[in-house]
């Protein structure tokens, strides 16, 4: 486990040299929320991390269901049964197991590591511009049709998700880097996921912060490279 520090927000990463998975943790004037749960075995690092930091975990928010970002959450609500679970409405659905497709929503199949065994349910349900904390949500359908995006707006830290990675080259969800292809693998919808990325640079965001990846600090300008990237792609 690998600790960084931006602010109040704090980078929990496992396996940060060979396959960074990342969770987050930002500090409440009382407590700390944890923002995914990352791999089934990183229960013990994210508990490190919340006593080196000093607070308790009094809330968890999922950006989406991929297991990935939900492994270690059985495992953790095991210990703390009394903090509610937040997620989007949409992917809440995923959450269940229910993968099907709404009629608006782009015809592909959802991809990526749908969790079957997860016994944990949400508490909460997210939709556009709910506050948690210090944290407004964000809908970035893209990665998953119910991916959400959180903002502090304490410092306009954004904690991405997967709507983009940093790992292998910054680059929008569904944009392949042949140095690291999963998150694009994983990506339901590239459109979706690029008008997603292009909403998230209109909040001009000072810290980008991701699910695989370094955080990058003013990264607008990376984040609008991107986007022209995966639009020419596109066509």
């Amino acid at each position: 486990m690998r600790l960084l520090k931006k602010g109040f927000l704090y980078q929990v990463t496992f396996m940060a040299s060979v396959f960074p998975v990342n969770c987050y943790l930002v500090e409440e004037e009382h407590g700390l929320t944890l923002i995914d749960a990352a791999l089934p075995f990183s229960k013990k690092g994210i508990f490190t991390a919340a006593e080196m930091i000093g607070k308790p975990i009094t809330k968890i928010i999922l950006t989406h269901a991929h297991e990935d970002h939900v492994g270690a959450l059985d495992n953790i609500k095991e210990e703390l049964t009394d903090v509610s679970v937040y997620i989007s409405v949409r992917d809440n659905r995923i959450m269940n197991g229910d993968s099907s497709l709404d009629v608006h929503e782009h015809q592909t199949p959802i991809k990526g590591g749908v969790p079957k065994k997860l016994k944990t349910r949400a508490n909460v349900l997210l939709k556009e511009a709910d506050l948690i904390g210090s944290l407004a949500a964000i809908e970035t359908p893209g990665h998953t049709p119910g991916s959400m995006s959180f903002i502090d707006h304490r410092t306009k830290a954004l904690i991405a998700g997967d709507a983009f990675q940093t790992r292998g080259g910054i680059a929008v969800a569904g944009d392949i880097k042949p140095w690291f292809p999963f998150p694009a693998f994983g990506t339901w919808s590239k459109e979706t996921s690029l008008e997603s990325a292009k909403k998230l640079v209109s909040y001009q965001p000072k810290l980008l912060a991701v699910g695989h990846g370094e955080m990058v600090e003013n990264p607008i300008t990376v984040m609008e490279q991107a986007i022209k990237r995966l639009e020419k792609k596109l066509g």
